[in-house]
């Protein structure tokens, strides 16, 4: 079942990296893998099949060097499958079929440094050490005169640069998406809508709003509206220190569509220095429906909701009265 959704994970990764085969074969152009390349590198297959676990062992040994290889190297389940993987890559580098299959694999095993946290600068280290031993083993034991293997290992490296390609491309493409995810979840952090009671919302803003904020705000606030069918927002800005016109402006703007949804906005918690601002700013918020505080703007959209908040005696007076 993990290979299954490790395989399906993949080729997601592939369609949304757009590795498609005619984008293969522009690697391979880029590359400069030819026909006359796979037929070097055929000569020195049974070399290369011979020593993979050699080469495995290499690349490994030389992860181990680096700290941040600590991740993948002590978790158990992780380094095996790392080792099968690699295992898998060295047998298929020297074997001349570089297609959809051999890419797909290529993509699973930079998946799988990514979930264990590799960089590019780690992989590439520790690849660089497997690539010279490959070098030096054509040179020595391939059996081929010097310039036959020099060409032979200048083949396979081409075929090396379009693996290193892939990896890379995954492990960037992998950290974008956890930078991605990262930054929504801030953005949902920073622009809270929590339902008070029913058909209440209540939107907390705290901090500096720019344009781009204020646009999260007005998204996640009507898609809250009509999610939570509210009839009422208290929109506290307490914790806001200033507000320029462009900001006022989208918070009218917000005030606005929320009216359209059949939603009311009661804005609270502006400051004086905040009011004054506004004020000699010249913008008009005559459509604003504003109160002190946040306590203020809760009571207010209570009674519109039909709510009615009395207060009782206090307790010390109650059991003073039992007494």
């Amino acid at each position: 079942m993990a290979e299954q959704f490790e395989q399906r994970e993949s080729l997601a990764l592939m369609h949304q990296m757009g590795l498609n085969s005619g984008a293969i074969e522009r690697r391979r152009e880029i590359v400069g893998l030819a026909a006359a390349d796979l037929a070097r590198i055929a000569t020195i297959k049974d070399l290369v099949l011979r020593r993979a676990d050699d080469y495995c062992a290499t690349f490994f040994d030389s992860l181990a060097t680096f700290a941040e290889a600590r991740p993948l190297l002590h978790n158990t389940a992780l380094f095996d499958r790392a080792r099968r993987l690699k295992l898998d890559h060295l047998r298929a580098l020297a074997s001349g079929e570089y297609d959809t299959q051999y890419v797909e694999q290529r993509i699973e095993l930079g998946l799988l440094y990514a979930a264990a946290g590799l960089d590019n600068r780690t992989f590439l280290g520790a690849f660089l050490a497997l690539v010279k031993q490959i070098g030096a083993d054509i040179m020595r034991h391939a059996g081929l005169p010097p310039m036959d293997g020099f060409e032979a290992f200048m083949s396979l490296q081409k075929v090396i640069f379009f693996d290193i390609g892939l990896i890379v491309d995954v492990l960037v493409a992998q950290r974008e998406r956890v930078i991605r995810q990262q930054q929504e979840a801030i953005r949902e952090l920073s622009t809270p809508v929590l339902q008070l009671r029913d058909r209440l919302l209540l939107l907390p803003i705290i901090g500096v709003i720019d344009t781009y904020r204020a646009r999260l705000i007005t998204e996640n606030l009507l898609e809250s509206i009509r999610a939570n069918r509210a009839k009422v927002v208290v929109m506290d800005v307490t914790g806001v220190a200033t507000i320029d016109s462009r900001v006022a402006n989208h918070i009218l703007q917000t005030v606005t569509a929320a009216r359209l949804m059949g939603a009311r906005v009661i804005v609270s918690g502006i400051s004086a220095p905040v009011a004054q601002s506004l004020v000699s700013l010249g913008i008009e918020l005559g459509g604003l429906d504003a109160v002190s505080d946040l306590q203020g703007g809760i009571e207010v959209a209570e009674r519109n909701l039909g709510y009615r908040v009395t207060q009782g005696e206090p307790i010390d007076a109650r059991v003073n009265g039992v007494n």
